[in-house]
């Protein structure tokens, strides 16, 4: 099935958005929900007006705006338009806001708003951190990101560079959006950090722009190829650390950090401690930059995530200069990337 060439969004609420105006029509809106899929890799497609089109949701696809048990048994969450599906308690999980996530009927992953989760709590015989207690029966509740420390260590990566002569996460190429707003943004030299920086396509066209780069990844085989590949440029130093043990002289030392498939790399567990790392090297008003994927998977590496995922990240510490969905990618990444370009409060 080829992927569309239009767009819909949804928006935080779960409507539909046309040109960013949200759908008021309950028969549109109804199609766009109901016709839901996710396509291989992870873009979710649907309809409107019986023309296909590439969904992209702010938060899960679905936001239930409340949550009912029906007469016979059947757990069930309203969306917008009417829309209706059941659900199973074994499929819900947690995320470290405390909101739960889960998967309808029809396999598309849902989350509670916070009026829906209330009345959840209420029709319940108990709770906790991290069980729910129905009917007598206890229902272990488990974290949204399953921990991954294996991707942590040093060998996990090379091994696959050693194995693999292009990894699925090297374009051969920099980042279609990177390609497309380093020229638009008309950013002055500035002391640029790349952290998993790969085989540093990415890191080189910040130094053929004329910026001084600094491009760090864990794996001795990444870095190696990315010598192999950018060693001429005298601009662009390449270095074999693990972005959580940086030395103390990166503190406040870069002007912008990108990111572009490191934070859908590492242990979902650490994404805050990440943002940490962004915080500690980046200057007072340097700018966060990146391409961050917007797909649910739970599993990886690569890890998915939201626009709210990343939005609740950043806002304590980054105003958005520049926050948009990458509509011009390549196929095998279409309506699954986000382009960001934040300054440091």
């Amino acid at each position: 099935m080829s992927i569309p060439t239009q767009f819909i969004q949804i928006d935080e609420e779960g409507f539909g958005l046309s040109r960013d105006i949200r759908i008021q029509d309950p028969l549109v809106g109804q199609e766009l929900l109901q016709n839901l899929k996710i396509h291989e890799g992870g873009t979710l497609l649907s309809t409107i007006g019986e023309t296909p089109v590439i969904v992209e949701a702010f938060d899960e696809p679905y936001v239930a705006s409340q949550v009912h048990l029906k007469e016979d048994g059947v757990w069930e969450i309203s969306l917008p338009y009417g829309v209706h599906y059941s659900f199973q308690l074994e499929c819900l999980s947690l995320d470290e806001w405390d909101r739960f996530h889960g998967y309808t009927s029809n396999n598309i992953p849902f989350v509670f708003s916070r009026k829906a989760q209330a009345s959840f709590f209420n029709l319940l015989d108990e709770y906790g951190d991290d069980f729910i207690e129905f009917q007598g029966k206890t229902y272990d509740i488990p974290n949204y990101w399953p921990s991954n420390e294996n991707v942590e260590k040093e060998t996990y990566w090379s091994s696959i560079y050693k194995e693999e002569a292009n990894p699925g996460w090297n374009l051969g190429e920099p980042a279609e959006a990177l390609k497309d707003m380093i020229p638009r943004l008309k950013i002055a030299r500035s002391r640029v950090l790349v952290l998993g920086c790969g085989e540093g396509h990415d890191a080189a066209l910040f130094a053929a722009a004329g910026h001084f780069v600094t491009a760090v990844d864990i794996s001795p085989e990444a870095i190696e190829r990315a010598k192999k590949n950018y060693g001429h440029l005298s601009n662009l130093t390449f270095v074999e650390a693990d972005l959580f043990k940086l030395p103390r002289d990166y503190d406040q030392a870069f002007d912008i950090v990108f990111e572009h498939t490191c934070y859908c790399a590492i242990n979902p567990a650490k994404r805050q401690e990440l943002v940490k790392v962004w915080n500690r090297v980046l200057v007072s008003g340097g700018h966060l930059m990146g391409v961050f994927f917007t797909f649910e998977k739970r599993q990886g590496p690569p890890y998915g995530g939201t626009e709210w995922e990343l939005r609740q990240r950043l806002k304590s510490h980054y105003h958005p200069i520049f926050w948009g969905r990458w509509q011009k990618s390549i196929p095998r990444r279409q309506g699954k990337e986000l382009f960001i370009y934040t300054k440091k409060n």
